[in-house]
C-alpha cells in the first residue's frame, strides 16, 4: 500500500510540473502574474523569446520576462516563469518557492520591510483608462473625474493616488487588471488608475477602452519609490548585486525602445470581425481556439476533487469510528484517548472555521517558510482539499453513527462483537449509505471550491479560465465557457451519485426480500 502511494505521488509529481532539486539548480524561477502586459503575459507558443510557464505548456513574454532572460543568462541559469497571484508573489519570495520577483513591482516602503529590491529597470508614469464610448473618454485632467467611480488594483499605489481626485467615488480595489479592464468595459466602474504602459497595451489591444493623456501638471503626483520599478529579492540574496551590474548595462533608450517593441509584439485579440460576431458565436471562437487549456484545467479540477472527496470520506470514517470508540480501561491509555481526541477536535475546528482560500496561503507557503518544506502546488491542493474535506466529514460521519438504532449496539455487544468488528459490520455500512447524500454534496461543494487554489497558481479550471481571459479580453465570454462547465461537472456528479442511491436501496431491497 505504501509503495502504491508513493508511486501515485510521484507520477503526479511528475506529471503536473514537479522537479528534482538538480533541474531546480538549472532554472531561475522568477514570479510574475504573466496577466500584466505589456510589462508580462501569457501566449501559446514560444515566438518572440517567450518563456516556458512553470506546469503549463504555455509560454510568458513581455518587458518582465526580457529582463529576467538577460538576469538569468548573466547567471547562466535557464528563465522559467512561475505565474503567481500578485498577492502571492511576496509570500512566494519569501518561503523560496521563486527566485526573485520581475512582475512591474514598485520598491514601496512597506514592501522594503519584507523584501530587498534592485536598481530600478523601468520608470513608470501613472495615467487612467476609461470606456471609450463613455462619459470620461475626453477628460484631459485627473480633476475632470469629480464623481466618477474610480478604483485599482489591491496592494498596489496606484489605489492611494485615487485620494488626489477631489469629489471621487472611490471604489473597493480589485484583485488584478483583468477585473478593472472588464468592470470599466461593462460601466461597473467609470476608470481605473494604471501604468501608462499597460493603459498603452490596453487600449490597443481592446478598441473599448482608451488611455486618458495626462500631463505633469494634470496628472498624479509621485514620488520616485512609487513609479520607479525593480527586481524583487529576499534581503539575504547576495546576487542582488549581480542582477544591478545587469540592469546598469541596458540604457534608458534601450528600456524605452525595449518597452515599444514589447507594446508591439502583445497579441492583439480583438478585431473588427470578432467585435461584430454574435456572443455564441465568440465563445465557439474562444472555444476552438482555446479547449486545451480548458481541458487540462476541467482535469486537474476533477483529479483534485476526486482525490481530496475520497481521502476526506476516508478521514471522516477513521475519525468518526475513533471518537465513538469506548474509554480505555488502561488510565495511561485512557489519558491519550483523551489528548487525542482533544486534538481532532481542534483540527475540525480550525478547518471547519477558517476559509479553504486561507488555508492554501498557510499551508503552501507557510510550510516552505517556517519549516523548509517546498510543496508541488497539485500535491498541496490535494492535502488542502482533503483535509479540509475531512474535517466536514467528521461531522457528517459522527451524524450518521448517531443515527443508527442504539439497539443494533447493544446486540453487536451481547453477541460477543468488539467495536471494531460492530463498526465494521453492522453500523459503517448502514452509515455509507445513510451519508451518502452529504458526501455528494461535498463533492460537488469541492469541484466549485477548487477555484480558490488560484491564490497559490494551481492550473485547475479557473485559472486556465482566467488564463484565457487576460489573451482574449473577452471576459464574459470566457467566464460564461467556465460557467457551463462547472455546472456540467456538478450536474454529471449529482446524477451519477442518485444512480448509485439507488442502486445501494435496490440492493437492501433485494437483500431483505431474500432474507424473508
Amino acid at each position: 500500500m505504501k509503495k502504491m502511494f508513493l508511486g501515485l505521488f510521484t507520477a503526479l509529481l511528475i506529471a503536473f510540473g514537479g522537479m528534482t532539486s538538480a533541474q531546480a539548480d538549472e532554472y531561475l524561477r522568477v514570479g510574475m502574474e504573466a496577466a500584466y502586459a505589456p510589462f508580462n503575459w501569457t501566449q501559446n507558443d514560444s515566438s518572440n523569446g517567450a518563456v516556458k510557464i512553470e506546469g503549463t505548456n504555455q509560454y510568458a513574454n513581455g518587458y518582465d520576462v526580457q529582463v529576467a532572460k538577460k538576469i538569468a543568462k548573466a547567471m547562466g541559469k535557464k528563465p522559467l516563469v512561475v505565474k503567481t497571484k500578485w498577492d502571492g508573489l511576496v509570500p512566494a519570495l519569501t518561503s523560496g518557492k521563486i527566485d526573485m520577483i520581475i512582475a512591474g513591482m514598485s520598491p514601496t516602503e512597506e514592501r522594503k520591510k519584507q523584501i530587498a529590491f534592485s536598481d530600478a529597470y523601468y520608470t513608470s508614469i501613472p495615467t487612467l483608462v476609461v470606456n471609450a464610448n463613455g462619459k470620461y473618454a475626453k477628460a484631459k485632467s485627473i480633476q475632470d473625474f469629480k464623481g466618477a467611480k474610480v478604483s485599482a488594483q489591491q496592494g498596489v499605489y496606484l489605489y492611494d493616488l485615487i485620494d488626489q481626485i477631489k469629489g471621487v467615488d472611490k471604489q473597493v480595489a480589485m484583485g488584478d487588471f483583468n477585473q478593472l479592464r472588464q468592470a470599466v468595459e461593462s460601466g461597473v466602474i467609470d476608470a481605473y488608475v494604471s501604468e501608462r504602459p499597460d493603459a498603452t497595451s490596453a487600449q490597443t489591444a481592446n478598441k473599448k477602452l482608451k488611455m486618458v493623456e495626462l500631463t505633469e501638471a494634470s496628472g498624479f503626483k509621485t514620488s520616485e519609490s512609487d513609479t520607479a520599478i525593480a527586481v524583487g529579492m529576499r534581503k539575504n540574496d547576495a546576487r542582488i548585486s549581480q542582477v544591478n551590474t545587469v540592469l546598469a548595462t541596458i540604457s534608458s533608450s534601450a528600456r524605452l525602445k525595449l518597452m515599444d517593441k514589447m507594446i508591439t509584439e502583445q497579441p492583439s485579440t480583438t478585431d473588427d470581425k470578432a467585435e461584430s460576431a454574435g456572443f455564441f458565436s465568440q465563445v465557439v471562437t474562444i472555444l476552438k481556439g482555446n479547449w486545451q487549456q480548458f481541458l487540462r484545467g476541467t482535469g486537474i479540477t476533477l483529479l483534485i476533487s476526486i482525490i481530496g472527496t475520497v481521502v476526506g470520506l476516508i478521514i471522516g470514517l477513521l475519525i468518526g469510528v475513533y471518537r465513538t470508540a469506548p474509554k480505555a480501561t488502561n488510565k495511561a491509555l485512557a489519558i491519550l484517548q483523551k489528548a487525542f481526541g482533544w486534538l481532532l477536535n481542534i483540527y475540525i475546528e480550525v478547518f471547519r472555521g477558517t476559509p479553504m482560500i486561507v488555508q492554501a496561503m498557510v499551508i503552501y507557503y507557510g510550510t516552505a517558510q517556517a519549516f523548509g518544506i517546498s510543496l508541488d502546488r497539485t500535491i498541496a491542493a490535494i492535502f488542502i482539499v482533503s483535509i479540509n474535506t475531512g474535517a466536514y466529514m467528521s461531522e457528517i460521519v459522527r451524524g450518521g453513527i448517531f443515527a443508527v438504532d442504539n439497539g443494533q449496539f447493544e446486540a453487536a455487544t451481547a453477541l460477543g462483537f468488539t467495536h471494531n468488528q460492530t463498526m465494521r459490520k453492522i453500523v459503517l455500512p448502514q452509515v455509507i449509505r445513510n451519508i451518502l447524500p452529504a458526501t455528494g454534496n461535498e463533492f460537488v461543494i469541492n469541484i466549485k471550491d477548487t477555484s480558490v487554489l488560484n491564490v497559490i497558481s494551481v492550473v485547475e479550471l479557473y485559472f486556465s479560465g482566467n488564463t484565457v481571459a487576460t489573451q482574449t479580453y473577452q471576459y464574459f465570454q470566457t467566464f460564461f465557457i467556465i460557467a457551463v462547465i462547472y455546472f456540467v461537472l456538478t450536474f454529471t456528479v449529482t446524477r451519477i451519485l442518485r444512480y448509485v442511491e439507488r442502486r445501494f436501496d435496490q440492493d437492501n431491497y433485494t437483500n431483505i426480500g431474500g432474507n424473508n
